[in-house]
């Protein structure tokens, strides 16, 4: 594959340039398989909408077709299970989560890597992936299969993270 050059230029980053390397949607790291996909993410609700809602351009606009987002502010109410299961990205700064190349967290690094870019946070990035699924065990500890009104935040958590919790 050629590498292509990307630059961004969003609310959040001011002429970030990268590389993709990968074809889209392969060639992942070994262990990391995320059961959902960057636009399926988008289509059910997550980050209450408001995540990606000045970055659309640096990503294919098949992404936001189905996606459901809030311009002008969070609203829990777009999550798939309507409740707000996420934390102040002041928090995640302070906690150290957030790093220079991908100020909006996890979910940013995901699409970019989706996209097909590689960094020296990937490692990191898996292995918080990774740490999530103690999540998935206890939803299948505490609820019937198939009940979505078992531990919302909890399920909401888990689709910020592409695990589908609605198949747990």
């Amino acid at each position: 594959m050629k590498r292509r050059r990307v630059v961004v230029s969003d609310r959040m980053q001011e002429h970030y340039v990268y590389y993709l390397t990968e074809p889209v949607g392969r060639n992942f790291a070994e262990g990391f398989r995320p059961e959902l996909t960057p636009p399926q993410m988008l289509a059910l609700g997550v980050f209450g909408g408001k995540y990606m809602t000045d970055c659309v351009a640096e990503f294919p606009a098949s992404w936001f077709r189905k996606a459901k987002l809030s311009p002008l502010r969070y609203d829990a109410a777009l999550n798939f299970f309507g409740v707000r299961a996420s934390q102040p990205l002041a928090i995640w700064r302070r906690k150290g989560w957030i790093r220079e190349e991908d100020p909006r967290g996890w979910f940013q690094w995901y699409c970019r890597y989706y996209m097909g870019r590689r960094s020296e946070d990937d490692a990191r990035q898996i292995a918080r992936w990774r740490a999530i699924r103690r999540h998935v065990t206890q939803l299948q500890r505490s609820c019937l299969r198939g009940d979505l009104g078992c531990r919302p935040r909890q399920r909401q958590a888990l689709l910020h993270w592409a695990y589908d919790s609605r198949v747990l």
